[in-house]
């Protein structure tokens, strides 16, 4: 016995230019059939968020598949996959294509690689789902820029809670944050680290989807930007706060990447603030309100 709810949907063209298309979504539990084998055009994440089942793909290995975990299925690559027939899962998937798959596999959101990914909470991931139902009324006007955008939302909330991800984040990436604006070398943070060069680069790699080099790059323009659109300093000592000792290398660094020399970006984006400018991260639910005066 099972129960199962779905909508496909098909998005223009000007839609995939968006980056993400929602082509088809679904909610499914219980002793549901097996999939396959079978071979798709496009990606589908399939949520596995009770129960359990098995995974066989172009190695024809079976794969146990364990809730909560993710089914990636990919393009052109054959798969055969179902519940346990005892007791069944409870499943959602979601049907998506466009251009920004790419990127997003690049950077390590999916995997085709691991088809099975087990997760720490499918919460986050079941609730970006939820959008996308809540989406499919039928008549919905936004339908596929809203479910297009709700994609997105799920690819990131299955990478934060994937289960070899710590949950206050991977603590390689955290202190090279914390240490990204001193003048230490790549191999110095390495070494900070007890970890070759290689090491780090893949540890790094693995959680930001980038080299050490862009993640450390990354950090220091933006805090480059606040201290130029928020202070009067020179150039010169912001290129010396976010780890450069080189101000014309900077100025090159900072132009190449954002676009804008430091000077014009100061132009467009400086501000002051009376009382200065805070630190603190605004909590969502209380944001920030200016208070009136009476007169």
């Amino acid at each position: 016995m099972y129960h199962t709810w779905m909508r496909y949907f098909t998005p223009r063209p000007v839609h995939h230019r968006l980056g993400l298309v929602c082509l088809g979504v679904g909610l499914q539990h219980g002793q549901l059939p097996t999939v396959g084998p079978r071979t798709l055009d496009h990606h589908v994440a399939v949520v596995i968020s009770a129960g359990s089942g098995w995974y066989r793909g172009t190695d024809g290995r079976r794969t146990s598949v364990t809730a909560p975990a993710v089914i990636w299925l990919t393009p052109g690559v054959p798969h055969h996959y179902g519940p346990d027939p005892s007791a069944g899962w409870d499943e959602s998937f979601v049907d998506f294509t466009g251009p920004a798959t790419a990127t997003y596999t690049e950077l390590g959101y999916i995997e085709p690689d691991r088809p099975v990914v087990p997760l720490s909470d499918a919460a986050g991931a079941r609730a970006a789902v939820g959008r996308i139902t809540r989406a499919a009324r039928r008549g919905n006007p936004l339908l596929e820029v809203e479910t297009g955008a709700a994609v997105h939302e799920l690819l990131v909330a299955l990478r934060r809670a994937r289960a070899d991800t710590n949950a206050d984040g991977d603590p390689v990436l955290t202190a090279l944050a914390r240490d990204a604006c001193q003048p230490l070398s790549v191999a110095e943070h390495a070494a900070r680290h007890g970890m070759t060069p290689t090491e780090l680069r893949t540890a790094v790699r693995r959680g930001a989807g980038c080299s050490p080099k862009d993640y450390l790059l990354g950090i220091r323009l933006g805090h480059a930007k606040e201290l130029l659109a928020t202070t009067d300093l020179p150039v010169a000592a912001v290129s010396r706060r976010v780890g450069y000792e080189d101000p014309a290398y900077f100025s090159r660094l900072f132009t190449r990447r954002v676009g804008l020399a430091p000077v014009r970006f100061r132009e467009q984006q400086g501000r002051s603030v009376p009382g200065g400018w805070s630190n603190r991260v605004p909590d969502p639910e209380h944001p920030p309100t200016v208070i009136g005066t009476s007169t």
